[in-house]
């Protein structure tokens, strides 16, 4: 990631405040994509709640011979809206990072990735580090998971009947 500490600041906003920063990669198939604006409603009310930041919005694109090319969200000329929260982003991840992102593109698909503050989080945050703490490990359970797991634990329900 660059560095991105005065940018942060520069946003009347002192280190000690910020949120934890996380990040998703959503892939879309060849040709399966269908963009309707649901997931561009959906983050603008959660930056309206606000409940998230949006750091950072880039669109990825891996060609069928492995190459990626990078958009960022200023790039796009419609953008709906999401031109609420364009002005305010900053380009936040390096070439490298790009390039380790897409490396889990499969070839042919587009992938949306999104870098985000958690600002629900950030009095909590704050409050562990003036209190000596320092987060060690975080992780997300993808919920594929989670369905697959209730869905076994039906089908052994169901068997043991």
């Amino acid at each position: 990631m660059t560095d991105m500490t005065t940018e942060l600041i520069d946003q009347d906003r002192d280190l000690d405040s910020l949120g934890p920063i996380d990040y998703l990669v959503v892939e879309f198939p060849a040709g399966a994509s269908s963009f309707t604006g649901e997931m561009a409603e959906a983050l603008i009310a959660l930056v309206d709640a606000g409940t998230i930041r949006v750091v950072d919005v880039l669109i990825l694109t891996k060609n069928e011979d492995g190459t990626v090319d990078a958009m960022e969200l200023s790039e796009i000329e419609q953008l709906g809206p999401l031109q609420a929260v364009e002005a305010q982003l900053a380009e936040f991840l390096a070439a490298e990072d790009v390039e380790n992102l897409a490396a889990a593109m499969d070839p042919g698909t587009t992938a949306g990735v999104l870098i985000w503050e958690n600002l629900w989080a950030a009095p909590f945050a704050s409050a562990a580090r003036r209190s000596g703490g320092q987060l060690i490990a975080n992780g997300r359970i993808p919920i594929q998971a989670i369905i697959a797991s209730i869905e076994a634990d039906e089908a052994n329900e169901t068997e043991g009947d």
